[in-house]
């Protein structure tokens, strides 16, 4: 390539060449095809353009009003609970349990324990112990995309 910017013009027109014979063969109704022969056109033409975005305001104070609707939503309560595992047993058998009863789940021992929030999946953790009561640390929290996806 030259210091004259030759190469680039070189470039710039094979590109061009190779669109125009992508447009002749993709007249048959490929989307693909249409897609490819813009994308070349585009290239050609000087190529993308640079995103614009607003600066970042690092420290940002939030608003009185804004203040005020985080304090809200702050406050609603959540119920939080553990699900060690589950099962489905009939009516009938479920009739016949006693003191003494086992039912089987479906969790191998040593299993993570699932962390509900209103029903709702978010975490896995173990049981702790902290001062004669029960606890769960987590061990693996659910992303927030993972949580939406099952939302759907």
């Amino acid at each position: 390539m030259s210091e004259d910017g030759e190469g680039l013009d070189d470039w710039e027109a094979a590109m061009a060449e190779q669109a125009e014979a992508e447009a002749g063969e993709g007249k048959g109704g490929d989307p693909q095809d249409d897609i490819d022969a813009i994308m070349n056109e585009q290239a050609a033409g000087g190529g993308a353009k640079p995103a614009e975005f607003d600066e970042l305001q690092e420290d940002a104070p939030i608003t009185v009003a804004e203040k005020k609707k985080l304090d809200t939503i702050l406050d609603i309560p959540v119920t939080i609970s553990m699900e060690v595992g589950r099962s489905e047993i009939s009516i009938r058998n479920l009739l016949q349990l006693n003191q003494g009863s086992v039912v089987e789940l479906d969790r191998v021992a040593g299993e993570p324990l699932d962390v509900l929030v209103n029903g709702t999946l978010i975490a896995h953790g173990e049981v702790v112990v902290i001062n004669d009561k029960f606890g769960i640390r987590l061990t693996d929290v659910i992303s927030q995309v993972e949580r939406i996806k099952k939302l759907r």
